[in-house]
């Protein structure tokens, strides 16, 4: 008999939709944002949960800050929804050499056999200019 890997599952996806189109926000302005859930056939969500977060990138110890969370446990409404709330002031979004300061929308999904799914959609908080290299002649 020959054992034969176990099928490969789909995974789900997750659209978001954001209410600012260039997904760029200012210091305390408000974000809106709505999302689906498109499941592989058989896969039903427990849970989702929903969150605006920041994060650092890059040398040293990464950062995290969780900025609005929300977890849904009715089967009904974790496959469509929407959610957000007025954003703070800092901190702002930053493409820096050495460090990186990113927001993000995160949709997590949970299923009954406690694996998980995690989709993230990526926004810039203020307007602040990307570092660059000094230039060298």
């Amino acid at each position: 008999m020959t054992n034969l890997p176990d099928p490969i599952r789909p995974s789900p996806s997750v659209t978001v939709h954001f209410c600012s189109p260039e997904r760029r926000y200012g210091p305390l302005e408000s974000i809106e944002v709505r999302y689906a859930v498109d499941l592989p056939p058989g896969q039903v969500a427990r849970a989702v949960e929903r969150s605006i977060v920041w994060y650092t990138e890059g040398k040293g110890e990464e950062d995290i800050g969780v900025h609005l969370f929300e977890r849904l446990t009715d089967r009904a409404t974790a496959e469509t929804g929407s959610f957000g709330g007025r954003l703070p002031a800092s901190p702002l979004s930053y493409e820096g050499v050495i460090v990186k300061i990113r927001w993000c929308v995160r949709v997590r999904l949970f299923f009954d056999a406690g694996r998980d799914f995690v989709s993230e959609h990526v926004f810039d908080l203020g307007h602040v200019p990307a570092a660059a290299f000094p230039f060298r002649s």
